[in-house]
């Protein structure tokens, strides 16, 4: 696992930018051969949407032969509904950048057939050779896309249950009131992201510190899911120092020795 650890928010969200600037390149995308990308919902990546939006517009990335899949929805929340997932990342990102609408896809979460919504989702990813790299964020308590605590390490696209401390978490984007989040969301499994080209895993503040040690000092256990991407052979773990709060002095430092080169 590859651990970067950068001294704060502005400058983490500055580095993953310019690493998914670099892989989209690197690929060089075209109709044929498209960048797959997984991108997250939540506060941790907005800074990294702005850093990206920014870049298309100087011309250093384009967007025009990248295919995007989104992690998850609510159910019973549709495309227009700005509590969604989907309005959140148009609303966001995607509308800034010259990315085409038939190039992106997400779970519906109006569907009222979970399983052949879900396996619809897990065959478009397949149909287009499967995703390049996957960025995903990471909860106070491990979770993953929403593969929360004692989801199965194996786990595919499926409908699952909030835990009561994520919805406490997602209340802040329904005016603070627990009683507006969804209880159920679609969500990709962590199999699902796990057959990713690359995994990488953002985390800012001190919220996400001990989510942070275990997954990179813990051993690989359902009970804290991030700690899955021990197993991936390219996966990242992209985080400040507020993030990395309670790794000891000595792991600190060592990451931060090996990792000298920018990409």
């Amino acid at each position: 696992m590859r651990v970067v650890i950068k001294p704060n928010y502005e400058d983490l969200s500055q580095w993953v930018a310019d690493y998914v600037v670099y892989r989209i390149n690197k690929h060089r995308p075209s109709p044929k051969k498209p960048f797959v990308l997984g991108l997250p919902s939540g506060s941790t990546p907005l800074k990294m949407f702005e850093a990206l939006a920014r870049y298309y517009k100087e011309g250093k990335v384009s967007f025009e032969n990248v295919v995007f899949f989104g992690m998850g929805e609510y159910v019973g929340v549709g495309a227009g509904d700005e509590h969604g997932f989907q309005y959140f990342l148009w609303d966001k990102f995607l509308k800034y950048v010259n990315i085409k609408k038939e190039h992106v896809h997400f779970l519906d979460g109006l569907t009222t057939n979970f399983s052949k919504e879900c396996g619809n989702y897990e065959n478009a990813i397949a149909a287009v050779g499967g995703v390049n790299l996957f960025i995903g964020g990471v909860g106070e308590d491990g979770h993953i896309a929403f593969n929360e605590p004692y989801s199965s390490l194996s786990s595919r696209t499926r409908a699952k249950l909030l835990a009561p401390s994520t919805i406490r978490a997602n209340s802040r984007f329904f005016d603070n009131d627990e009683s507006k989040v969804p209880p159920m969301v679609l969500t990709i499994g962590i199999q699902t992201m796990m057959d990713a080209d690359e995994v990488m895993i953002l985390a800012s503040g001190t919220a996400k510190a001990k989510a942070i040690k275990n997954a990179i000092c813990g051993g690989i256990t359902h009970v804290w899911p991030v700690s899955v991407l021990q197993r991936h052979p390219h996966g990242i773990i992209a985080c400040d120092e507020s993030a990395a709060g309670e790794l000891d002095m000595d792991t600190i430092a060592y990451f931060k020795e090996i990792d000298k080169n920018k990409f």
